[in-house]
């Protein structure tokens, strides 16, 4: 790889000569590890020309490194960063930085102490992975994702794919939403109603900005996504927990005052709730009474396989009250970052003037990926392909839990990808997950899906979706060991 001459800048006032100041910076590269073995330093005139300096001060410093075993000349070939070079890893810093900013007090109170997700990165090596959201590569069909990548980047999209569309969203995309994803959850709207987003989250992040303030009050479910307390105390608002049963959120017991109730009604998060019609209707009331507005997180409709979705909140909404969020990352795969929002047209023009601020739009070329991979079928194929799959997992899961006398704790009727577990009283399903990672065993600790103040430690996450039924008896088996 060759180093660019940008890589290199002689600041003013610099202590030494221009031939010492250069090798400084050649072995400061290689020992930070920005300059690796096999790297093609810029010739001796390019350097020179870059940093206005006689070009014989470079050959001197050059050579000298050279005779380090800094560099290596091959002939016409051009100058390398050597292999015998010190081993970066080994190497002591050769600046000592001064005293820090003092970033604790320099940050925002709302920037600090944000959680972030406790997985390990490298899930995909364990070999009982019950982690939760992420993708199986046997499922997931390559070869016509590929396809309609490679005919987004061709020359008849490119416009798509290469123009500033300042905060308009790719329009093929929008039409398939409007015509086959928002019929489904029997929601009817125009293209002034959606919004593209970049996945689940920040369509709840948008919402909440222009929602919410100082001294305005928040309601979400308990236990609940824990990315969503995250986002609705960025905005400063007080941010209450109303406790959950097995039918869901219950609407008599909101409190009064409120300006916005966030509810994953379709499939709650993390029991597999799914909240009644009669509840659903109840909440809507509720709404108009009490003159507040209702986010709805309809993130895994599409794995309804044991019975159909329950109509949407936004399908009952006569009143414009529920903005409805749904997202492709878990039917697709959780790095395509990709979603939508559906609103009445004034909140989503405000939302989409937001999100100008900050990104523009999503990007053009993942956009129309998209809208090809939706348009030709294969999202619909799948998506079924999914659910028979999900549905063996669930049944193999399910005899395993019960062979090994698990506890399940919400699992629903719906489908889904995971269910909801209870450990003894005195388990911290925390630890119990550490000791579960040498078996080679995950599972998500339900902490974190609790309000702080009432946190319970003894529930736990058991998904699907990421481990294959051959491996899932086993798995369940070294859970239960790990119990006793």
């Amino acid at each position: 790889m060759a180093i660019a001459v940008e890589s290199f800048f002689l600041a003013p006032g610099g202590q030494g000569s221009l031939q010492h100041r250069l090798r400084q910076m050649v072995t400061e590269g290689i020992l930070s590890g920005r300059f690796r073995p096999g790297d093609r330093m810029p010739s001796t005139r390019a350097l020179a020309a870059h940093l206005g300096v006689a070009r014989i001060t470079v050959t001197l410093a050059y050579a000298d490194l050279v005779a380090s075993d800094y560099l290596l000349a091959r002939g016409r070939s051009g100058t390398f960063v050597s292999s015998a070079a010190p081993d970066a890893r080994r190497a002591e810093p050769l600046i000592q930085h001064g005293p820090s900013a003092d970033w604790a007090r320099l940050l925002h109170p709302r920037a600090q102490g944000l959680p972030r997700p406790d997985r390990p990165r490298d899930w995909s090596v364990y070999r009982y992975p019950f982690i939760y959201g992420q993708t199986d590569p046997a499922l997931f069909d390559h070869q016509n994702w590929r396809a309609c990548a490679l005919q987004a980047l061709g020359r008849r999209e490119f416009h798509r794919l290469s123009a500033d569309c300042y905060d308009e969203d790719d329009p093929l995309l929008v039409e398939y939403i409007l015509r086959h994803i928002l019929p489904r959850r029997g929601i009817a709207a125009v293209p002034s109603e959606v919004l593209i987003t970049m996945g689940a989250q920040n369509g709840l992040w948008l919402a909440a900005q222009v929602l919410l303030g100082p001294g305005e009050r928040a309601v979400m479910e308990n236990p609940g996504y824990p990315g969503t307390r995250a986002v609705l105390g960025t905005t400063g608002a007080e941010v209450l927990s109303v406790d959950v049963d097995d039918r869901g959120l219950a609407p008599e017991h909101l409190p009064a005052r409120l300006k916005l109730v966030v509810t994953t009604a379709s499939h709650h998060c993390p029991t597999n709730a799914t909240l009644p019609v009669e509840r659903r209707l109840a909440l809507l009331a509720a709404a108009e009474t009490g003159d507040f507005l209702i986010l709805e997180d309809d993130y895994e409709f599409e794995m309804s396989f044991l019975h159909s979705a329950a109509p949407s909140l936004k399908s009952l909404d006569a009143g414009g009250r529920v903005v409805h969020l749904g997202s492709f990352s878990k039917s697709l795969f959780p790095g395509l970052r990709l979603g939508y929002l559906v609103a009445p047209a004034p909140f989503v023009a405000a939302v989409r003037a937001l999100r100008a601020t900050v990104l523009r739009h999503p990007p053009g070329q993942l956009q129309r990926t998209l809208a090809l991979f939706l348009s030709l079928g294969h999202y619909d194929t799948l998506v079924a392909r999914m659910k028979a799959s999900f549905r063996t997992r669930r049944e193999v899961m399910a005899k395993a839990i019960e062979d090994n006398g698990l506890q399940v704790a919400g699992q629903g009727g719906f489908g889904g990808s995971s269910f909801w577990m209870q450990a003894p009283g005195t388990v911290d399903t925390e630890d119990l997950a550490l000791r579960l990672r040498a078996e080679g065993v995950l599972i998500e600790p339900g902490r974190v899906f609790f309000d702080p103040a009432r946190a319970q430690r003894n529930f736990y996450r058991l998904a699907y979706s990421s481990i294959g039924p051959a491996a899932i008896p086993e798995g369940i088996a070294r859970i239960a060991r790990a119990l006793r």
